[in-house]
């Protein structure tokens, strides 16, 4: 065989063996394409999951309140004078009676000593007056003067007695005075910030108060509801006390007192009443002019249906949850809800207790989503 001859015997091979394996491929390709292939199992939604409660919850009805001093006293001089003491520091826990402010007394010793002396030179007149009045009603009763020179010194007696008398109240009024340069406490309570301070001169006209005292053991907290609670509100409190119970915002503590007051009408331009509880107050967790949420418990609603308030959703419909069926996947169900309580929602309709809803999760929820519960 020739040179020739070879090479296109070789080139030949070369091409059959190239043409047999591009074959062997496509026909590989098209049979493992036709081949079926493994459904992959959806993921499982992680959520947290909660148990739908039926038990006896309390009706309450809830606003926010505003809390009020027991009681405010603005403290004002009633003599005028120069302050000369300040027996206290702004803020400060005063009892009653304890001494605020002293104004300059001396002035009003003064008074007073003059007020004295005035009523005993009337005294001293007064008793001589009245001796007189006596004798010559001896000598009346003896035939030895007249019915009217006994009239004149009786006169005598009874203006000297009132002269007495009058100058008496002069000394009353002068301790009166020096006692209130002397300005104390009415109340328990808190001092203010301190208006006039010490050095300055006060009088009895000024409107502007030395200091404010407020009250706050016990303490009141204000609120209005809607006047379509008001019947049931009184029906409740006519059967006993009501219980009425704040919490302060964005923190865990609370505090318990008694509804003491409902307003004697229905304010027109709001449709409100004004309700009124008071509190002990022994730990001075309230203090004036503090809002709170309040709750006035009513009474005890039997076997309410309740679930956390995380597991409401919104939606076009309405509020909706999604319930945890016992094949572990979820189903969406419109619920309609009848009030909170704290983080608890009463479900008026949609739900039985014993049923499981998604509390945290919903965002990677669709009906039929299988879901992995964690704590």
């Amino acid at each position: 065989m020739s040179n020739g001859s070879k090479r296109l015997f070789l080139f030949g091979g070369m091409g059959l063996a190239i043409a047999a394996v591009g074959l062997f491929a496509y026909f590989g390709t098209e049979i493992r394409a036709n081949e079926p292939r493994a459904s992959k199992a959806p993921a499982l939604v992680p959520v947290s999951i909660a148990m739908v409660r039926q038990q006896a919850m309390p009706f309450r009805v809830t606003a926010i309140g505003n809390v009020d001093a027991f009681n405010t006293v603005s403290v004002k001089a009633r003599v005028d004078g120069q302050i000369v003491e300040v027996n206290f520091k702004e803020g400060q826990e005063v009892a009653r009676g304890s001494v605020l402010f002293r104004i300059d007394p001396r002035p009003y010793e003064a008074a007073l000593r003059q007020a004295e002396a005035a009523n005993a030179r009337d005294v001293a007149a007064r008793d001589q007056a009245q001796a007189q009045e006596h004798r010559y009603k001896d000598l009346l009763e003896k035939n030895f003067v007249s019915k009217d020179a006994y009239a004149q010194f009786r006169t005598n007696a009874e203006t000297a007695s009132a002269v007495a008398d009058g100058s008496k109240a002069a000394v009353d009024n002068a301790k009166l005075n020096l006692e209130y340069c002397t300005i104390r406490s009415p109340i328990d309570g808190y001092t203010g910030k301190i208006q006039i301070q010490i050095g300055n001169l006060v009088k009895a006209t000024d409107t502007t108060p030395l200091v404010v005292v407020n009250q706050v053991h016990p303490i009141y907290v204000t609120f209005a509801v809607p006047e379509q609670q008001l019947s049931l509100i009184r029906s409740s409190s006519n059967a006993g006390s009501l219980a009425v119970e704040v919490n302060f915002p964005n923190q865990a503590k609370s505090a318990t007192g008694k509804l003491s007051f409902i307003d004697n009408s229905v304010d027109p331009t709001t449709g409100t009443i004004k309700l009124r509880g008071v509190f002990a107050n022994t730990d001075n967790s309230l203090w004036p002019g503090q809002f709170v949420n309040v709750g006035v418990k009513l009474y005890d609603q039997g076997d309410a249906v309740v679930i956390p308030s995380q597991a409401i959703q919104n939606g076009p419909d309405g509020e909706f949850v999604f319930v945890v069926k016992s094949d572990m996947t979820v189903e969406v169900r419109k619920i309609k809800s009848d009030r909170s309580d704290g983080e608890n929602t009463i479900v008026a309709s949609g739900l039985s207790g014993g049923e499981q809803v998604v509390t945290r999760g919903q965002l990677k929820l669709i009906a039929g989503a299988r879901v992995k519960p964690e704590s």
